[in-house]
């Protein structure tokens, strides 16, 4: 069996597809098909999101809230609540 690789791509060259030459109005139909369904869809998705922040936007800044307060934090001082040896004396 002789393997003849520039006879193979020879043979491969001079034989055209046959669905090559449809294949540019294949492409820009189906490009067509999905932009008529992005825009059937997405037009009243974006809206519909655009009223849910609005709405989201507005409820929020309607609610009133007590002010966060800072509680006073001493690292170095013994009323470390969360120190380590509070935690451990805390189980005996």
């Amino acid at each position: 069996m002789k393997n003849d690789l520039d006879t193979a791509l020879r043979c491969l060259a001079s034989e055209d597809h046959p669905g090559l030459s449809a294949i540019e109005g294949t492409v820009m139909a189906r490009i067509q098909e999905r932009r008529a369904a992005e825009a059937a869809f997405g037009a009243p998705l974006v809206v519909l999101a655009a009223l849910g922040a609005i709405t989201l936007g507005i409820s929020a800044s309607a609610l009133q809230f007590a002010p966060a307060v800072a509680a006073s934090l001493s690292p170095f001082g013994p009323s470390t609540a969360l120190a380590p040896s509070t935690l451990l004396a805390a189980e005996r």
